[in-house]
């Protein structure tokens, strides 16, 4: 075991890493219009630059995952942070739209390998409280890099430094990725030694099609006013999709390696908590898009005003990791299903009191804390329920879920806000509705999980709470 100095050197690496990657996704919604004033684009070329990067984030997670288990997740790390680096150079010289565009999906694909290793990393090299602590200090990442994105965009594009208007907001990351990249190669635990595993060329080009299908509708649609096409797409994800599963059971049997372990799926546990991650998790991304717009063209408040309101909403569901790491292990355990209660009720209160005013900042701020108690605690008893070989296949599932289910749920609850825009209080009350249902659905499916563990515990499937796993060395 490493002493408590280096763990938190490479806990903190692997942080700024996600924090960094977190940032991206929101600090160019905040730049857009200047890039687009900038470079002279259109709106669609805009639309591809905001939404290039978390399209080819989405859609290679689960490879990431993968190549870290079978490449090791020091090097792909260090590699995924490397392409990181290297992107965001090429957005910030970008000389025209389509070079930026190019950038940002490498700059996507370059996150969806670096950022898998966090999670697989904190699962694979902590156990027992320092794994809580390690999980809990992700969330306050998770929420951090969304905060900072907000502020941050604003704040670097108002200042033009040095003249070049938005290119900071990219540029910022070469320094700081340098650095980091450095600092990882010094602390970073090698990788074990022996051959390389084979990854399931097959299985990624499957798995990215009926990523790709499900997400381009999901991006695009609500603007395009949802065309034939975009219904097409999204069901013919479905047969791609099961003739991906059927070749993971193929390669399974076969004894190869296949791109995602299909056993940690029959388990009702990983069902189950997988359920309420994307029920929950949905509407934490929708109510940013909800809020935002309400406030704005509901209510005609500036995009300043908007964007502060929501710092109690995400600053409150990253507090939530470190506190709920405090609590006994027993306690966390069975948190999650209170925490998405106190999520629901947060919503249905919003609903009554309506937007605006510091009624709404102390209820955004209750809700946000409900939320990330609950993918904490969620977080920590899937984790420590499974052991480390499943590392891999519990950080693609997690991230591509939270990618899958913020696509899904701001079409779906922005659709059916901007449906009865005419109405603002009335569209704000209905969609609040909307969520506190789903977070109940989150509710019922997290206590199913608890019970889920418990039968294994009892059939010895699953360890008990603070499950030992392989530390730092």
């Amino acid at each position: 075991m490493s002493p408590p100095s280096h763990r938190r050197r490479l806990l903190a690496v692997l942080l700024i890493g996600q924090f960094m990657a977190n940032i991206d996704v929101a600090i160019v919604n905040v730049a857009g219009p200047a890039i687009r004033h900038g470079l002279h684009a259109s709106g669609g070329a805009l639309e591809f630059v905001v939404s290039g990067y978390t399209l080819a984030y989405a859609v290679l997670l689960v490879t990431g995952a993968r190549l870290g288990d079978t490449r090791g997740h020091r090097r792909m790390f260090l590699a995924g942070l490397g392409g990181f680096t290297l992107a965001s150079l090429a957005c910030g010289l970008a000389p025209e739209e389509y070079t930026l565009i190019v950038a940002r999906i490498l700059q996507g694909s370059a996150a969806a390998l670096m950022v898998p290793q966090v999670l697989s990393g904190i699962h694979v090299h902590f156990s027992g409280p320092a794994r809580a602590r390690a999980q809990a200090m992700l969330v306050l990442a998770l929420s951090g890099g969304a905060v900072a994105g907000q502020v941050l965009g604003g704040v670097l594009v108002s200042a033009d430094l040095f003249g070049l208007g938005w290119r900071p907001v990219f540029l910022i990351n070469v320094p700081i990725g340098v650095l980091l990249l450095a600092a990882g190669a010094r602390v970073l635990p090698a990788d074990r030694g022996g051959a390389a595993k084979r990854l399931d060329l097959g299985g990624v080009a499957l798995l990215s099609a009926a990523v790709l299908l499900a997400v381009v509708p999901l991006v695009f649609g609500r603007d395009l006013h949802w065309p034939a096409w975009t219904w097409v797409s999204m069901a013919a994800s479905v047969p791609v999709l099961a003739a991906f599963v059927g070749r993971q059971r193929r390669v399974a049997s076969r004894g190869g390696d296949p791109l995602l372990n299909l056993d940690v799926l029959t388990r009702p546990l990983v069902r189950r908590t997988m359920t309420a991650h994307f029920a929950a998790t949905g509407t934490y991304f929708s109510m940013l898009f909800v809020v935002a717009v309400h406030l704005q063209q509901g209510l005609g408040r500036s995009p300043l005003y908007s964007g502060m309101a929501l710092v109690s909403w995400v600053a409150a569901f990253g507090v939530a990791g470190p506190l709920s790491a405090r609590l006994p292990a027993i306690l966390r355990w069975h948190a999650a299903p209170v925490a998405y209660v106190i999520l629901a009720a947060a919503y249905l209160a919003l609903g009554l009191a309506g937007a605006g005013g510091t009624a709404m900042i102390v209820l955004l701020g209750v809700g946000g804390f409900g939320l990330g108690m609950g993918f904490t605690a969620q977080l920590g008893r899937l984790t420590s329920a499974l052991p480390a070989r499943y590392a891999p296949d519990v950080s693609g599932l997690v991230n591509t879920t939270a990618q899958l289910s913020a696509m899904v749920g701001v079409a779906t609850f922005g659709t059916l806000y901007l449906a009865m825009a005419g109405r603002p209080a009335h569209a704000f009350t209905v969609v609040m509705a909307a969520f506190a249902a789903t977070a109940l659905v989150a509710a019922v499916s997290a206590h199913a999980a608890g019970r889920a563990v418990g039968a294994e515990v009892d059939a010895g499937l699953a360890a008990v709470p603070g499950e030992t796993a392989t530390p730092v060395r």
